[in-house]
């Protein structure tokens, strides 16, 4: 996009949002630049119709989720596919592509800065236009992963963050607090993926050394990374098809809270902070994933009373 067409738009948001932060006008921009330059696409999306489009991405993994993945599949579904390309282990997301490339070994916070897709890295609304959802559910929903009781999953992280320490994640305390409260109800699965499971980014996992804790004193929980060493799936095909049969979810925002967004059901999500609060992408945006009831809270207390009454938890 040319700059005066940039300018020009830096002025419409001006006057269309003249209460909202210079930070999310900026957001705002960058929605309606990529919105802008699908039209360059309109012949080949919608009236030639055949495969050209390479959908490539090394950014974040809860940006991959939100926007480009969903962006692929719609035109796999549309016939203008051509190929993908991302990080290690992420085939078993891109399942329905025809030619999909592991290139990255890595993930960059600039990479989510990328004008070819209709959203930006965050966002206030979603442009569905060319965004579609992912039958992931339906794709990995199997009859290995059953228990006597529903699962519940725990999907937590232990990651630097803006400050360079951690800020949103379930301590042992409060780990501890969540399976006594759940336990007798169903079978939990404890998720924390360790450094080498995953393609990491620019945060670095750090070591909450609580697995050691969960399997001493509640050995009925189990640890999909035990798991994992066990089977000969990647982790993340692991992880798609224990969460496909999983309606029950606590995560903490990111990649970690997005994916388990993925399945329908129920998702308290535990968030201190983040462009996501203030664009009101837990309420807008991530339902729109799989129609999951998203519950976000801020504090422990809350944390604690909302599972309570999500979950009808003693």
């Amino acid at each position: 996009m040319n700059s005066v067409c940039k300018r020009l738009l830096t002025l419409f948001i001006y006057i269309r949002y003249p209460k909202i932060p210079g930070q999310y006008r900026w957001f705002l921009r960058f929605y309606y630049l990529g919105s802008l330059n699908q039209l360059r696409y309109l012949k080949k999306d919608f009236f030639v119709r055949k495969p050209y489009r390479e959908v490539k991405f090394f950014g974040e993994f809860q940006q991959e989720l939100l926007y480009v993945l969903p962006h692929a599949y719609w035109h796999f579904k549309n016939g203008t596919l051509q190929k993908t390309v991302s990080a290690k282990d992420t085939t078993p997301f891109y399942f329905f592509s025809p030619n999909h490339e592991e290139r990255f070994i890595s993930r960059k916070w600039r990479g989510n800065y990328n004008i070819s897709f209709p959203n930006a890295p965050h966002n206030h609304k979603l442009n569905r236009i060319k965004w579609r959802q992912i039958p992931l559910k339906a794709h990995y929903t199997n009859n290995k992963f059953i228990f006597e009781k529903p699962i519940l999953v725990i999907a937590n992280r232990f990651n630097t963050e803006w400050e360079n320490s951690p800020i949103s994640y379930f301590d042992i305390d409060c780990l501890d607090r969540l399976i006594c409260m759940l336990e007798d109800d169903f079978q939990i699965i404890y998720n924390r993926p360790e450094s080498y499971e995953i393609t990491n980014d620019n945060s670095e996992i750090r070591e909450l050394n609580e697995k050691q804790f969960i399997k001493k004193k509640y050995p009925n929980t189990i640890i999909l990374s035990d798991i994992h060493r066990e089977m000969d799936y990647s982790f993340n095909e692991l992880q798609l098809r224990i969460y496909a049969n999983c309606s029950n979810f606590i995560s903490i925002h990111g990649g970690t809270a997005t994916l388990a967004s993925y399945f329908g059901g129920r998702n308290v999500i535990f968030s201190k902070r983040g462009h996501e609060h203030y664009l009101k992408e837990f309420e807008n945006i991530f339902p729109k994933l799989a129609g999951a009831r998203i519950y976000h809270v801020k504090s422990y207390p809350d944390l604690f009373e909302k599972v309570k009454s999500v979950f009808d938890a003693n």
